[in-house]
């Protein structure tokens, strides 16, 4: 799993499939969108508000390097 983060936006992106389109958004709530693609598999989470669902360690390594993410953090 891969995630980038945008510190202007304070936007991240957690990728779960980096090939493909998304083919399908559904935002879960007005911080959590997710993405899917043409087989229904999830592609990526956008999670937008990311400092306060994300912890800053994560976001620290978020550009460069893959991050563990336990999905726990996200809700």
């Amino acid at each position: 799993m891969k995630m980038t983060y945008d510190k202007k936006a304070n936007a991240a992106y957690i990728y779960f499939r980096e090939k493909g389109k998304s083919r399908k958004t559904i935002p879960v709530n007005d911080d959590i969108i997710v993405d899917f693609g043409s087989r229904g598999n999830v592609m990526g989470v956008e999670v937008l508000n990311a400092r306060s669902h994300i912890s800053r360690n994560d976001l620290r390594k978020a550009v460069l390097h893959k991050v563990d993410i336990p999905m726990v953090e996200l809700i």
